[in-house]
This record gives C-alpha cells, sequence and structure tokens, in this order.
C-alpha cells in the first residue's frame, strides 16, 4: 500500500528553495522515516528558485498495521489485510505529515524564522479520495482552489498560504475525507483538532461535519470540541450573525481592520489590551513591521490559552522576543502603555460597567499613546441578526453609534486626541456596519 503526496512552492519575493528550510529537509538528500505502520520517503523532484517540489512517498505495511496496537481495524479483521483503496489518501497520510513535517507543521523554523510567516504560491497534489465533491466543501472555504481528477483518481490544491497553514489544513481534512480513521479516537483527537484547527476551523462552515468525522462520531467527543470551539472567540456574536454576516467572519474583519489601521499609522510597539486568547496578538505577529506585541488581560486562564493558541513554547526565540503576555486590569494605570505606539482595545469596552469607563479611560489616554483603536459592537446592528438582547452574556451594554461617538469625541477631548470613526462588517442602510471602531490619534 503506497501513498505520494507533493508540494510545489513558489515565493513571489524571493528564492523558492527556501522551502527545504521551512520543511527541514535538505534538498540534494533522500530522507527515510520509520512509522508505526510502514516507512516515508522525502525528496525533492525539482529544487530552482522559480519553483520548488517536495515529496512525500509513503508506503504502509498493513499487516504491520494490524499488529500495531495503537492502531485498529474496524469490522473483521481481514478487512485491515484486503484493502480496496491501496492508494487513496488516509488517515494514516495525516500522521505521516506530523511525522515528518512536525516542525513546519508547528510553524517552527529555527535556521530562518522569517519564513514562517511568508504566504507562498502553493500547488499541492494529493492521492485519491474517498468523495471527490466533499474535497471542494472542505477545502474552498479556506482559500484553496480544488482540481479533482475523474472517479476522484487525485485532487489538486492551489492557493496562497502559509506552509503551516497549508499542513495544518492537511493534518485535520485528510482524516476527514477518508472517513475511516485508522488509529484509536479519544479526547487526544480533540486536542489535536483544537491545536492544528482552532485559527480556521471554529468559522469554518463545514464544522460540524468536520468534527463529527474527525472524531469518528463519538459523541461525547463531539461535544468536548464544541465547547472548546465555543470559547475560542468568546466575542463571537450570536448564531444569527453567522447567517447573515459575509461568508468571512466578523471576527476575523475586525482584526484585519485594526491590523489595516496600524500599518497606515506605522506602528511598531502595540499593546492588545483586553486580548482575551491572543487572536489579535496572533495576526499581529505576523505583520513584519511591527517589533514587538504586549498581549494584556485580567484573566490567567484567558492567558494560558493565548500562550497555547501562540505555541511560546515551540517559537524560535527571534520571534519568542517580539511578544509578551501579561495579566493586567484596564481600570488601573500600566504605565507599558505610555511607550506604545498603539494600544487597541477590541470588544474590551461592553464588558466593563459604564459607571467604571471613567477609570478605563484614566488608566490609558492620559499616558498619552501615539494611537489607540477601540471597537464595540453597534447595537443598531442588532436588529438585523434579529437579537432583543446583548449578543454576549458577559455585556454590561451594548451602545447605538450616537452614544459611542459622543463618548470617544468626549475622551478626544479631554486628553488631547482627534478621533475618525470607521465600520467593520457588512453595511446597513439603515443600521450601518455590526462593529464600530474609533481610531484615537494624539494631538502633538
Amino acid at each position: 500500500m503506497q501513498v505520494f503526496l507533493s508540494v510545489t512552492a513558489r515565493r513571489p519575493d524571493g528564492d523558492s528553495t527556501d522551502l527545504g528550510f521551512l520543511m527541514a529537509k535538505h534538498p540534494d538528500r533522500v530522507q527515510d522515516f520509520s512509522l508505526p505502520f510502514g516507512t516515508a520517503w522525502v525528496y525533492y523532484p525539482r529544487a530552482t528558485p522559480e519553483a520548488t517540489t517536495i515529496a512525500l512517498h509513503v508506503e504502509v505495511d498493513p499487516v504491520g498495521l494490524v499488529r500495531n496496537r495503537r492502531f485498529r481495524a474496524d469490522g473483521f479483521a481481514l478487512a485491515a489485510y484486503v484493502n480496496d483503496r491501496p492508494y487513496a489518501a488516509s488517515s494514516l497520510l495525516a500522521v505521516a505529515i506530523k511525522r515528518v513535517f512536525g516542525t513546519a507543521l508547528k510553524g517552527v523554523c529555527h535556521v530562518r524564522p522569517e519564513l514562517v510567516e511568508v504566504a507562498w504560491d502553493l500547488t499541492i497534489v494529493l492521492p485519491a479520495l474517498g468523495v471527490d465533491t466533499l474535497a471542494v466543501d472542505l477545502f474552498e472555504p479556506l482559500g484553496w482552489r480544488v482540481e479533482v481528477g475523474p472517479v476522484a483518481s487525485r485532487c489538486v490544491l492551489r492557493g496562497d498560504h502559509t506552509v503551516a497553514d497549508a499542513l495544518s489544513h492537511l493534518y485535520v481534512l485528510l482524516p476527514v475525507l477518508d472517513g475511516s480513521k485508522h488509529y484509536w479516537v479519544d479526547t487526544d483527537e480533540v486536542d489535536k483538532l483544537v491545536t492544528h484547527g482552532g485559527t480556521w476551523l471554529a468559522s469554518h462552515p463545514m464544522r460540524e461535519t468536520i468534527t463529527r468525522r474527525y472524531l469518528a462520531g463519538q459523541r461525547a467527543l463531539i461535544a468536548e470540541a464544541a465547547k472548546r470551539f465555543a470559547s475560542l472567540d468568546e466575542e463571537a456574536p450570536a448564531e444569527a450573525e453567522e447567517d447573515t454576516e459575509s461568508r468571512t467572519p466578523l471576527a476575523v474583519q475586525r482584526r484585519a481592520a485594526i491590523v489595516e489601521i496600524l500599518n497606515a499609522c506605522g506602528a511598531r510597539r502595540v499593546v492588545d489590551a483586553g486580548c482575551g486568547e491572543g487572536a489579535l496578538v496572533a495576526d499581529l505577529m505576523r505583520v513584519p513591521r511591527i517589533e514587538h506585541v504586549l498581549g494584556l488581560d485580567v484573566s490567567t486562564g484567558q492567558l494560558a490559552k493565548a500562550e497555547q493558541r501562540l505555541r511560546l513554547e515551540d517559537m524560535p526565540e527571534r520571534q519568542r522576543e517580539r511578544v509578551t503576555l501579561a495579566q493586567s486590569s484596564l481600570t488601573y494605570v500600566d504605565a507599558r502603555l505610555a511607550s506604545a505606539d498603539a494600544v487597541v482595545l477590541s470588544e474590551v469596552i461592553e464588558h466593563i460597567d459604564e459607571d467604571r469607563l471613567t477609570n478605563l479611560e484614566a488608566a490609558v489616554f492620559p499616558l498619552q499613546p501615539a494611537n489607540v483603536v477601540v471597537t464595540t459592537p453597534n447595537a443598531e446592528y442588532n436588529e438585523v441578526y434579529g437579537l432583543t438582547g446583548y449578543r454576549h452574556t458577559d455585556h454590561r451594554f451594548e451602545w447605538s453609534r450616537a452614544q459611542f461617538e459622543q463618548w470617544a469625541r468626549g475622551v478626544a477631548g479631554r486628553n488631547g486626541y482627534h478621533v475618525t470613526f470607521h465600520g467593520v462588517g457588512d453595511n446597513d442602510p439603515r443600521f450601518g456596519s455590526s462593529t464600530q471602531l474609533a481610531h484615537f490619534e494624539v494631538i502633538r
């Protein structure tokens, strides 16, 4: 039983042979790796500055597969020896990817750490798939162009992605396409699913299908995974919002709007005040201009989740020096904000009692950070979602556009700032955008 996968990478702004550094595999060598169920070989059919291809060839020993207690054979024992899909992409290929490309999957490159954030022009050729239409449904929402051959004989994915993101897509979705995992499924699989899919799976339109197939239909594990994903973005609005919002999730649009403003104002040292589980911190770390990100949160539990999301333990030292996570309350003065080019309060103020917002103002604005970016829900837009209450149970208030602008202009006037307003998300002609954003710029 043999399986073959290839990844061709083109680097628009550099030498494509740099892929070898990311994959931690030398282009001039053929390397073999022992697997619990067989052997994997890695080699480069092509390695030129214009395009570089790395190939993974896996040979599975079906007898050894059955005899290894870590793996399983559903149904009668003979089924494990007589495989009617000898060249199919399977969960075993996902296991091989993690074994062979483990550091690249984690987003780690010790020799050339700057390559981790490069978006490559990638072409991935997969072996036979079980359900051709499913491949399109799984990969297209992630930005891949999917081509499936006759009778699903092979699948080609094309798109611009970091190598870590591409490998995480394969690692999670190959077992989903297989539909019959070859190894035991337990609570560890929930951890793997959240760790490698957490940054994109929570907003995937087929998340429930992916979770169910990945966890082999085990209800207790599916329920645990759903709970874990629900906590990934505590600020995710009600389901009604996801149904009416454009295809890109609102949380993603919000973070992109913040990054765009920080890029425009040339911010190099940024404080994410109320960073939660670190979604924005992760996005800011992908911006080469930004030299340091300080993530602050009052909850140590949230900071622990942020550390896990960012994979700080595996992060190269050069990258690790660019980020700090620390406990801090926004209603008390933290002198570190004074040296920041920008302080971000994203979906934060609505979690504070209105009568304590004066404490927040006193803790942030008198320190005169050059820029302050504040986002908060637009209460008027809740009618579009069909909501009669707040979007989150922990919200202390939600403001209309007029209320938010009145507060922001008052803060700006009292503290020497100029403020401008922006909408984020789909725009309704009556109610405006779902998220309202204020950008405060200090007047020198």
